[in-house]
């Protein structure tokens, strides 16, 4: 049917375009046969009707739209539906002239498919030089096992064989599949005088030979092998030969050929005289190979590669080989080269491309001067050889299978030889192994992938994988990058059952290979590392740099917020020395002002507190604590609440009462074992004397489940506040100065160190006073809090602020957000809220849970344009990413995208920026990533490469100055430099609360000075490395702006190679490099770099994220991924702020603890 068809064409002037049968949408490359289609502007396709009825169908029968393919008639041209010509129609015989005659497709390296144009005398020459070389006779039988459609099986099984009238049997793939011996079997019945095959049909032949005695092949005269270009084909053709010498096969019968698209064929070898000598092998040496030359191999047997001649080159062509890159420079006559041909017999140009056309088809070698040898185009065949002795050509390699490793040529074909060579009968499935290169980190990385037998164990597997490495190390001196294991028949098959290495390497880099098995050698493969970085010893002094800053006109970076003004009315400064007096008068003055409205999950007020019920409420646990207690002034107690108003009365009922309040979270009902440690730890290192708390709460604590987990017996006294008696306490306590302890504050860091501050009245009073002046807040306003009430600016919002300055707020527990997602914003609607603060874990629930729904919630009337600041609480860097898409996924409902800003505050100063209502919008700039890694700040364009955005963190709060210090030589740094920032606050904290009050850090952390410029100032040093910038933009007093940019805490950065690394850089890159990776977290392991990735896709993706977190951190940090750990959903601990645990995860990482999914060591 094929064969009338072309004919047909040709008879009829029409150009064919020989395809293979597109059997699904998704088969591999047929986007970019469509491209070729659609450049020849094909519009008619022939086919047979069995083709017709296998193509994949539209419900409504129509045959479906192929990706990329134009649109098409179909025409089926079965005898059947075909009318006879009349008897007088004689078919017009064409002159065999320069124009087209038909088009054959040639896949590249890329993938891309083009079209090679052969004109009409090209394909008449070419079948007389293959009748002449091969002495083809009329009336032959030729048996041919290869694809008719292009190559070999068209030139000598329809061209040749039509001219010559040879009678000639086609044997199709899928026959050879279910029979490989049918070729052989058909030789032996038809006495075939011509066979055609490859390597792989000697080989099943060879391998199914067993159950026939009676095969005789004596009739074979010759027996082209198509891919004897192979590094393989040597080892093929011997052992058939071995097998089938005693059936008649006379050795100099086989015939090795080298062929090409563009020249067709390039040679082949004659079939020798009876008992003549055989030809020549080359024995080569890799080494020499992989530097271009040819270096006969004598020593080492490993490392040699043999390669058999393919003959002399066609009758009627002339050859030679050029260099493979840069100018066709003709090469000498040891070297390597690609053989280019000038024949009337080849392709002519690739159809509609001129451009590439030129390059190839019209080369003019030139000498090493750089002068063209003569006039003649030569065509570039993309096959790598030399001429050897008596004009025999060798062919080594393709271009298109090179890959260039740190300037040495590797040739694909060679490693798949190789990596065959490793007894893969156990793991191997069927020999299905790619080769293929990336370029990761500036330069080519090879890559291995391989089909798994279905019954192959992993221990196979992985001996099998160490053995490949190891085989390529020795053999071709060069490292692998990664070697993969699928699934049987899961790699992209090319139309006859290859491999498809171009949509295998977009798989591998897109990750969607899905492997099973996988072994990345980072560590072996990657050379070309810059050197780590060796730290000098900082010979200059604070004093030079301060002045080096002055000589260069460098302003010392320091930033000050504005004067927080002196309180001038007698009973204002009575209603603010101590909150605890502030609460008593406003219960007097305003009694029925509501301060706080607590919601549940419905946005329904379950309870609220006027000035006058918290004072009440405050005072019957006073007077509980004074008669069940049993405490004295300033003893500890731990008050144990869910969010609420609770927690508030008790608070300032243990404020009446005299006794210092320590806020802690309460216990996870459903995980106590991981949530009651923290709890019992704070209990015991705050030496509470006592436990205020609920009655469901007081039951848990004296569980049988969380005997599991502590010790219940050694509770201090728990008293639950739920029904207390109506009295009143004797007296209410003042404290004799407000430099008294108020409270303590209890935080587990993100490095997981418990640190607690204490908070003296006076800090108290101050921080109040400053956020009451920054958030313009007084009895009128309202405010709207979601976050988590137990430490740091968020205890202060929920518990002081409202006491202090009047206001009303509303109160949302960010739990109740998880059973209602909506909750806060419809809150912020329904009460037009004008400042709002929440916690990133807040902002990203809502982000992700309801970025698809906003349609859903404007049509519910949810309207944000009320609210003018909505500031993230937080101690780090902002996440601007995250505030960013908050900002532009709810705009639709209203929503300013000037609204959204964030807060900082650090242990030793829980409140130093807060976007208030004054300042200017928070600025944001882009840094070099890495300066950033060597301590330095240098400012890039937006869209630089490698460059990071950062964001202000807000307004510096009122009374506040910061100051950006080295945090080795205790000097102050000049504008834009990165350093520690260092605090002098009146409402900083008066230094940790610990067991064994470690005097040196109290005074390092709290009461530092600077070692010049300013030596009476005391500092308190808050861990986090930042930078002020003096900007364009003016304050409210009319000066110009310094914005404070943090970078990120110093405890949590990595020293990697002498570099210092953010962990938050590093984890964004690693989420970016594939969807399906919903949260990862670093840290380090005896120096090496760990990355837990959590997998939010299926588990056959597991493996993929494996190459590509490793590319990416190579290309974008120059770091060796060491450890990848795939871990499920919500593996990572994050605490209440939304910030991940990373040293609670590298200690459940070296416990054994993570059950993850996947780890991958690279080696």
């Amino acid at each position: 049917m094929f064969w009338v068809a072309f004919y047909g064409c040709l008879l009829a002037e029409v150009i064919p375009v020989p395809i293979e049968v597109p059997l699904s949408r998704q088969d591999a490359g047929s986007q970019q046969i469509g491209f070729l289609l659609g450049s020849c502007g094909v519009s008619l396709a022939l086919t047979s009707e069995v083709c017709l009825k296998g193509l994949p169908k539209t419900p409504s029968g129509e045959i479906i739209q192929f990706k990329g393919w134009p649109r098409m008639k179909w025409v089926v041209t079965d005898t059947k539906y075909l009318t006879k010509p009349s008897k007088d129609w004689q078919p017009h015989i064409p002159t065999a002239n320069t124009d087209t005659a038909y088009i054959e497709y040639k896949a590249s390296k890329e993938g891309t498919v083009m079209g090679v144009a052969v004109s009409k005398i090209s394909m008449l020459t070419h079948c007389q030089a293959l009748t002449q070389a091969c002495n083809y006779c009329e009336g032959e039988t030729l048996v041919n096992v290869l694809d008719c459609k292009k190559d070999m099986g068209m030139w000598h099984g329809v061209l040749t064989s039509v001219m010559n009238r040879i009678h000639t049997i086609t044997v199709p793939y899928a026959v050879m599949k279910a029979c490989p011996m049918s070729w052989v079997q058909r030789v032996h019945i038809h006495k075939a005088r011509v066979a055609l095959v490859k390597c792989r049909d000697l080989h099943w032949a060879m391998m199914a030979h067993k159950d026939q005695r009676d095969t005789n092949l004596s009739s074979i005269r010759m027996l082209i092998v198509a891919d004897g270009a192979n590094p393989w084909s040597v080892s093929s053709c011997d052992a058939f030969l071995n097998v089938f010498q005693s059936h008649g096969l006379k050795p100099e019968v086989i015939c090795p050929c080298a062929t090409s698209p563009e020249v067709l064929t390039v040679a082949i070898r004659r079939p020798g005289a009876r008992g003549a000598p055989l030809p020549a092998r080359a024995i080569l040496s890799m080494g020499g190979l992989s530097h271009g030359v040819i270096r006969v191999n004598t020593e080492d047997k490993n490392s040699a590669l043999t390669v058999q001649d393919v003959g002399h080159i066609m009758p009627g062509a002339l050859m030679c080989t050029v260099k493979p890159d840069g100018p066709p420079q003709l090469c000498k006559t040891d070297e390597i080269g690609e053989i280019v041909i000038n024949s009337r017999a080849g392709g002519t140009m690739y159809y509609g491309l001129p451009g590439v056309t030129k390059n190839t088809f019209e080369v003019i070698p030139v000498n090493q001067a750089g002068a063209p040898i003569g006039e003649i185009p030569f065509t570039r065949t993309g096959l790598l050889g030399f001429v050897g002795p008596g004009s025999l050509v060798f062919v080594v390699g393709k271009i298109e299978g090179l890959l260039m490793v740190s300037g040495r040529r590797h040739n694909a074909d060679d490693l798949v030889a190789t990596a065959l060579a490793v007894e893969p009968v156990k793991t191997v499935y069927r020999g299905r192994i790619a080769v293929f290169s990336v370029t990761v980190f500036y330069d080519e990385r090879i890559v291995i992938v391989a089909e798994q037998r279905p019954d192959a164990s992993e221990e196979d597997s992985f001996q099998w994988m160490s053995r490949v490495l190891q085989a390529i190390d020795s053999i071709h001196q060069v490292g692998l990058y990664c070697l993969a294991l699928v699934p049987a028949n899961t790699l992209p098959k090319t139309p006859l059952g290859g491999i498809h290495i171009c949509e295998t390497k977009q798989n591998f880099l897109e990750g969607n290979l899905h492997p099973c098995n996988i072994l990345m050698c980072p560590h072996t493969c990657v050379t070309n590392m810059p050197k780590p970085r060796q730290k000098q010893p900082v010979d200059v002094g604070p004093a030079s740099m301060l002045v080096g800053n002055l000589v260069a006109g460098k302003r010392i970076a320091q930033a000050t917020g504005r004067e927080l003004g002196v309180v001038e009315d007698q009973d204002l400064i009575r209603k603010h020395q101590f909150l605890s007096e502030a609460l008593q008068w406003r219960a007097q003055t305003d009694p029925d002002h509501v301060l706080y409205v607590l919601l549940n999950a419905k946005g329904v007020a379950v309870c609220t507190a006027t000035c006058a019920q918290l004072h009440k409420r405050a005072e019957k646990i006073t007077a509980t604590l004074m008669e069940r207690g049993g405490l004295n002034t300033g003893d500890n107690v731990v008050l144990l609440y869910p969010p609420g108003i609770d927690l508030i009365a008790a608070f300032y009922g243990c404020l009446y009462a005299g006794v210092i309040p320590v806020t802690v979270r309460p216990p996870h009902p459903q995980n106590l074992a991981a949530t009651l440690p923290t709890v019992r730890m704070i209990i015991d290192v705050s030496k509470a004397a006592c436990i205020l708390t609920t009655q469901p709460l007081m039951r848990i604590l004296r569980s049988r489940e969380a005997a599991a987990s502590v010790n219940v017996k050694t509770w201090p006294t728990i008293i639950d506040t739920d029904d207390l008696p109506r009295k009143r306490p004797p007296h209410i306590y003042k404290p004799p100065t407000a430099e008294m302890l108020a409270y303590l504050d209890f935080s587990v860091s993100t490095t997981g160190m418990l640190t607690g501050v204490k908070m003296s009245h006076a800090a108290v009073s101050t921080l109040c006073r400053s956020i009451k002046l920054q958030c313009e807040l007084y009895s009128s306003r309202q405010i709207a809090i979601c976050l988590d009430p137990y430490c740091g600016l968020g205890f202060v919002l929920w518990c002081l602020s409202s006491v202090y300055s009047g206001h009303q707020s509303i109160l949302i527990p960010p739990l109740e957000l998880e059973s209602s997602l909506p909750l806060w914003l419809s809150t912020l609607s329904q009460y037009k809220i004008r400042d709002t603060f929440c916690s990133y874990s807040v902002m990203e629930i809502c982000t992700k849970g309801l970025g698809t729904q906003t349609e859903m919630l404007k049509a519910r009337g949810l309207n944000l344009s009320c609210v003018r600041s909505c500031v993230v609480i937080a101690e780090e860097r902002p996440r601007l990413a995250l505030t960013q898409s908050f900002s532009k996924l709810f705009k639709d409902l209203g929503l300013s995208p000037r609204a959204v800003s964030t807060a900082f505050g650090s242990r030793v100063n829980l409140a130093i920026c807060l976007q208030g209502t004054a300042g200017p919008d928070p600025s944001t700039v882009y840094v070099d990533m890495k300066s950033l890694r060597h301590d330095r700040v240098r400012l890039v364009e937006r869209g630089a490469p490698q460059s990071l955005p950062l964001m202000e963190s807000g307004t510096i709060l009122p009374g506040v100055r910061v100051i950006i210090v080295n945090p080795e030589t205790r000097g102050p740094l000049g504008d834009s430099h990165l350093g520690e920032i260092w605090v002098n606050s009146p409402h900083s904290a008066s230094g940790y609360y610990t067991i064994y009050g470690e005097e040196s850090l109290q005074a390092d952390h709290f009461n530092t000075r600077l070692s010049f410029g300013e030596p009476h100032t005391l500092w308190a040093r808050t861990g986090y490395l930042g930078f002020i910038k003096r900007t364009e933009l003016l304050d409210a007093s009319g000066d110009r702006h310094d914005a404070l940019f943090v970078v990120g805490s110093l405890d949590e950065t990595l020293e990697l190679r002498g570099l210092r690394y953010h962990p938050i850089d590093i984890e964004t890159s690693v989420s970016r490099s594939h969807r399906s990776i919903a949260e990862s977290a670093v840290f380090t392991w005896t120096n090496l770099l760990v990355v837990v990735a959590e997998l939010s896709g299926s588990e056959q993706e597991a493996l993929d994220l494996v190459p590509l977190v490793t590319n990416v951190v190579l290309e974008e940090h120059h770091l060796i991924v060491g450890v990848v750990v795939i871990v499920d959903p919500g593996v990572i601990p994050i605490n209440s702020r939304g910030e991940k645990q990373r040293m609670h995860l590298r200690d459940s990482f070296l416990a054994d603890q993570l059950d993850p999914i996947y780890v991958a060591y690279n080696m």
